[in-house]
């Protein structure tokens, strides 16, 4: 069974970025970084990305190809302000969801990862 499954599939994915999202849509450090006022597409987005990679559909891919992180979030500042920023709204989600320890530390473990991987500058 993949962890998609385990956690609850895609209702556990959409309550994860349903909540981050309402945490980065007043953020003054994140918001600013979503050129469209409407948050759902990149809500969407996320959402298909982290469930592709954690084994459900690849619609991900099939809409977007390759993830390439870095490369779709080189135009922004990513910070470690930034990344501070988006870890606090993140771990709000995941605790949201409530899961079994080992699949929250997994979980975190992954995102923590990721938003260090994102960083691309030290600059304020």
């Amino acid at each position: 069974m993949s962890f998609y499954e385990r956690v609850g599939g895609e209702a556990t994915f959409e309550k994860l970025t349903r909540v981050f999202y309402e945490g980065v849509k007043d953020d003054p450090i994140l918001k600013p970084m979503y050129p469209e006022e409407d948050l759902g597409p990149a809500e969407r987005r996320l959402r298909m990305f982290l469930e592709q990679y954690w084994g459900g559909p690849d619609s991900y891919q099939q809409e977007r190809g390759h993830p390439r992180l870095r490369m779709r979030h080189f135009e922004f500042k990513i910070n470690p302000a930034a990344k501070t920023a988006w870890l606090k709204h993140m771990e709000k989600a995941v605790d949201s969801l409530e899961l079994p320890p080992l699949d929250r530390a997994e979980l975190w473990d992954y995102l923590e990862r990721a938003a260090t991987a994102m960083l691309n500058t030290f600059e304020d």
